[in-house]
């Protein structure tokens, strides 16, 4: 049995994350932290909880959390968990961190995104990306794991056995993606007021989506060349999911059925992803831990189509997936 503490457990990948471990027969939630006064009970911030979790939301210190847990996962925003991850770890837990904090190499790179100074440069570049099927092995023996960011998920497992095989150029992909209004997190802010975004569909971020930097990085390091992407994200008016349709130059004379047996011979042993024939929707992936997704040629231009859920796959699943491959876990335990 490990002991798991949640820190910054009011947002939804928290909540997802807590349905999950419940389910998990090595896991125990010893601690569940927030900032918020008088120690609520964690069912008066999450009602569904109610009965399933009996611990109260705590402001506890690294150390404290430390000296409970064997496990932390910080659902944190930007900029926090670099603050407390040292601490963490010398207090001999290991980390699986949801923030985009340790995601990229460079601490200039980092501040430019992210409009802050890095906390914890020394170990930018250092620490494993915590998308197993194309890091598992590094996974396993680490102390600190990143977790991916949802856009990135769903581009970077469409792309990059594509870019691997040589089958695509690095060169002007785009990447457009859809996003249910959760991706946005729980805190209310005027584009995610009901009346604002109901009944519509807008793009944001263009050209400075948070999240561009880190699929650059790691598409570049499965192409083995620089990649720089056009990514453009859309706000759609649904609770969860993403969709993300990439284009690409076609290296060659690439055919369907070459791409759709290299996405199928990669992704062969993997317990998360599902390569098809036909084109995904998000309902295909709502709840699981899944990633569907499928590719065809438009005039000479490859395209693919990706979905996850977002919360899922997205976020709170994929940090599951790492914690048993940290803990040595069969990788699929309470995951579906």
């Amino acid at each position: 049995m490990t002991r798991i503490a949640i820190l910054g457990a009011a947002g939804y990948t928290a909540l997802e994350l807590i349905k999950i471990l419940l389910r998990h027969p090595e896991a125990e939630i010893v601690a569940v932290t927030d900032l918020r006064e008088g120690q609520p009970h964690v069912a008066m911030i999450h009602p569904s909880l109610n009965g399933r979790l009996d611990l109260r939301v705590e402001n506890l210190s690294p150390a404290e959390v430390a000296a409970r847990a064997e496990c932390v996962f910080l659902c944190l925003p930007h900029g926090v968990s670099a603050s407390l991850v040292p601490s963490l770890l010398d207090g001999g837990a290991k980390v699986i961190d949801f923030s985009a904090d340790y995601r990229l190499d460079d601490p200039e790179i980092f501040a430019h995104w992210y409009d802050q100074k890095h906390g914890d440069p020394e170990r930018l570049g250092k620490t494993v990306y915590g998308l197993p099927e194309l890091f598992r092995e590094q996974i396993i023996p680490s102390r600190l794991v990143a977790n991916p960011g949802c856009y990135p998920t769903s581009t970077i497992l469409a792309l990059a056995p594509l870019l691997k095989a040589g089958l695509v150029s690095p060169k002007g992909i785009v990447v457009d993606s859809k996003s249910g209004v959760s991706g946005a997190g729980r805190t209310p802010r005027l584009t995610t007021h009901y009346p604002e975004c109901n009944e519509s569909i807008s793009a944001y971020g263009i050209g400075r989506h948070r999240h561009t930097p880190e699929i650059d990085r790691f598409l570049s390091m499965a192409a083995g060349a620089p990649v720089e992407v056009v990514f453009t994200p859309h706000l759609v008016p649904m609770d969860r999911g993403i969709l993300t349709t990439t284009y690409s130059r076609a290296a060659g004379d690439v055919t369907e059925e070459k791409l759709l047996d290299t996405l199928r011979e990669f992704y062969a042993d993997e317990p998360f992803v599902r390569v098809v024939d036909h084109l995904p929707g998000t309902k295909d992936t709502m709840g699981g831990n899944y990633c569907h997704l499928t590719a065809r040629v438009v005039r000479g231009r490859v395209l693919t189509i990706s979905c996850i859920d977002n919360l899922i796959k997205g976020a709170s699943g994929a940090a599951a997936q790492n914690f048993n491959l940290l803990f040595g876990y069969p990788e699929t335990t309470a995951l579906f």
